[in-house]
């Protein structure tokens, strides 16, 4: 499902090269549920974004279902956000123009899909995520909770092969956070899409598959 080859990452600003990764390895088999722990600056989230095809490694191997996105092309890049990966922010990243069910629907309509089937997925979805009664709600109307919810069921209604999370619940309470992470760990075992969760929550330690920690930008068990 997804397989990293010795990829390395640096970021430069004027004439100071910052290394982000250095020789990760990383091997994640379809329908698994991991979690990579790590401090801010580790580079948990470049390792996401590179997964994502948000940005580009350095050099090294990574494909993503079957298909390498190291040296591709961007609009092959985008082809495959657009298809195969669904992306969970910490700040929820929702429209505040827009209801909860648009904001799902407007996740899907690059897809090549019918209206009708667009605002038949997003409602399906926001229910399935118990946001049922909730669909015509703006953000503001929602608890962090809740729009944490509306933001899993757009990166879900896509039906992609991965769902990527970077501290899905960094940004919620303790009890929140709680249903948030039993919330994902139901739906990945519903779904069978493979979740990668970059986070510093140690509850999601206790339903990973696999937990893998990153120090310095190298990945270890």
């Amino acid at each position: 499902m997804i397989s990293i080859e010795d990829v390395h990452k640096s970021y430069q600003i004027g004439e100071v090269v910052t290394p982000v990764l250095s020789g990760v390895n990383l091997d994640v088999y379809k329908g698994e549920f991991v979690v990579i722990f790590g401090v801010s600056g580790s580079g948990k989230t470049t390792l996401l974004n590179l997964i994502g095809a948000i940005d580009k490694a350095d050099r090294g191997s990574i494909r993503v279902d079957g298909e390498e996105i190291v040296g591709v092309s961007r609009a092959r890049l985008i082809e495959m956000r657009r298809w195969k990966i669904g992306y969970i922010f910490q700040f929820y990243n929702l429209l505040p123009t827009l209801t909860a069910r648009e904001n799902v629907e407007m996740g899907l309509e690059l897809l090549d899909l019918r209206a009708q089937e667009v605002r038949k997925r997003a409602v399906e979805y926001l229910e399935k995520v118990g946001m049922k009664g909730l669909v015509e709600k703006y953000p503001d109307q929602l608890s962090g909770g809740e729009q944490q919810r509306v933001a899993i069921a757009r990166a879900l209604a896509k039906e992609p092969a991965i769902v990527l999370a970077d501290e899905p619940t960094g940004n919620l309470d303790e009890h929140t956070a709680s249903g948030v992470v039993n919330l994902m760990k139901e739906l990945n075992r519903e779904t069978g899409i493979t979740f990668v969760i970059a986070t510093h929550n140690r509850e999601l330690a206790g339903v990973a598959h696999r937990v893998l920690r990153i120090t310095d930008g190298k990945l270890t068990l």
